[in-house]
């Protein structure tokens, strides 16, 4: 009876076995028929053909960042600066301090000169010659305000050599600034094509964070053409068209690189969204092709020969201006002014235009405008692509340098709005003060000024908390504007700076 049964059993167990492959080679025939019906049938019009990409060029199988690694790190260097210690003054000149009680009532509350210690900063560099030309960030190298550290140092990663840097020149619009070592056979990174970068694709950041040595990360590219408004805090005419990556980039990664997975450079790392201070998910590099021109430019000039379109708009408040002239979907760049002097006008372009397409690529902000102008120079010809009346046209504008359309009356026109007498900073004064450039007031007549403190002598550097360089630049900072200005500025041969409030009356007054 046992044997019986245990012959039952097994019976059983082998039918039930045979049953399961017969119905599981069953189910995969039937997938399988499923899968070639699908591929042999027409592709559906929204197909992505990432499919095809993976069966044609082998983009499935996994990147290797070795080669590309060992060929970027060599060429990116640690940028150290040193900012010593100074003494800080708020006195005000000799001249228009009173003396007696109040004197002695700031010496008592310790209101006289103060030492601001000294300054330690780190960076990253990349080399991009074997003679020892490196290119970096601007606010790598800045002391904090419109000049360079006293001292900047550059250390090699191979041997650990350390060079003193000379600063070459920089531009603090689309914060790049170039330096230059005593070194000969150096190793150094090949350019790549910004242009070619594609979403998606993989990328490597290089650089020196947090105070470590010479760190690799790797993310893939989130957006092209990005603009966050971070130049703006050293730049009044500020540059951005950033690459945009989910690679890790801290305090230090600043002005190392950003390549591709065949080593070539195609950014500079310059920026993070950081709202603790260190990197919370995106980092922000300069495209290659934007850094190339620069570069040449401060080697060559020793500052940017830079094309303008010769219009008038607003880097931020570009939407309301669009809305103001009835666009609502807010895409373009609205004329606020188009000067007779200047490229556009010659092209045809008029007041109140909205700028859609520079050279086919869509703009939808001045920072994005100006972007894709950065990369040419005067007389290069762009193709602008602008809206009037509903209706779409096209020109060709060859582009002008800005300097060449700065018009002689600009000091006069400012002067005479002030109640001054105005006339630009010198070169070499703007060096021996360490300032970037500057309006001096030569003459104080009846007028705005002439109701503050100022004397005669005094170098206006800022307006509204805004860098000015020239009549030109604090002609554009004050425009047709009303009410209250703060203006800043020093006086030679005394320490601190000076901040003086204007009133510029009400626009129902002029």
């Amino acid at each position: 009876m046992k044997w019986k049964q245990l012959l039952l059993i097994v019976a059983v167990s082998a039918s039930s076995a045979v049953g399961s492959v017969w119905t599981y080679g069953k189910l995969t025939h039937k997938n399988d028929s499923f899968v070639h019906q699908t591929s042999d049938t027409k592709l559906p019009a929204n197909y992505a053909g990432f499919f095809d990409n993976v069966a044609t060029t082998g983009s499935g199988e996994p990147v290797d960042f070795t080669k590309a690694a060992n060929a970027s790190v060599p060429a990116v260097v640690h940028i150290k600066t040193k900012i010593p210690a100074r003494k800080i003054s708020n006195e005000l000149p000799r001249s228009r301090s009173n003396g007696g009680m109040e004197d002695l009532f700031d010496q008592f509350f310790n209101f006289g000169p103060q030492v601001q210690p000294e300054q330690r900063a780190s960076g990253s560099g990349v080399i991009i010659s074997d003679d020892g030309y490196i290119v970096t960030n601007n606010h790598v190298i800045s002391d904090g305000g419109n000049g360079v550290a006293d001292e900047i140092t550059v250390t090699l990663n191979e041997n650990k050599k350390t060079f003193k840097a000379k600063v070459i020149g920089r531009d603090p619009d689309s914060d790049i600034a170039v330096l230059k070592v005593d070194g000969t056979h150096l190793p150094y990174m090949v350019y790549g094509n910004s242009d070619n970068v594609n979403l998606g694709q993989w990328v490597m950041a290089v650089g020196y964070p947090l105070t470590l040595e010479a760190t690799v990360t790797a993310g893939i590219v989130s957006a092209k053409g990005r603009t966050i408004g971070i130049n703006g805090r050293q730049s009044k005419s500020p540059i951005e068209s950033f690459i945009q990556t989910d690679a890790a980039v801290n305090q230090g990664n600043s002005g190392g690189a950003l390549i591709n997975t065949d080593g070539q450079l195609i950014g500079i790392n310059s920026a993070i969204l950081a709202p603790s201070g260190t990197y919370a998910g995106y980092s922000f590099a300069i495209p290659v092709n934007i850094v190339k021109k620069i570069v040449n430019d401060l080697i060559e000039y020793g500052g940017v020969k830079r094309g303008y379109l010769g219009i008038q708009y607003s880097p931020n408040d570009n939407e309301g201006w669009l809305k103001r002239a009835g666009i609502k979907d807010g895409v373009g760049v609205y004329a606020q002014d188009v000067p007779s002097d200047g490229a556009a006008y010659k092209a045809g372009l008029k007041k109140g235009d909205v700028i859609t397409r520079v050279n086919n690529v869509q703009v939808t902000t001045g920072l994005e405008m100006s972007g894709q102008i950065a990369s040419y120079k005067p007389g290069d010809k762009v193709k602008i692509t602008y809206l009037r009346g509903g209706k779409e046209y096209t020109a060709d504008v060859f582009l002008k340098d800005k300097i060449s359309e700065i018009t002689t009356s600009t000091a006069d026109l400012i002067g005479d709005r002030l109640g001054v007498d105005l006339e630009n900073l010198t070169k070499e004064k703007a060096t021996k003060y360490n300032v970037e450039g500057g309006v001096v007031v030569k003459k104080i007549k009846e007028g705005p000024l002439s109701k503050t403190r100022m004397e005669e002598g005094f170098i206006i550097t800022t307006v509204n908390g805004s860098d000015i360089k020239n009549t030109e630049e604090l002609g554009q900072a004050l425009g047709s504007g009303y009410g209250k200005v703060k203006l800043e500025g020093i006086y030679p041969g005394y320490n601190g700076v000076y901040t003086y409030t204007i009133d510029l009356g009400d626009e129902s007054d002029n």
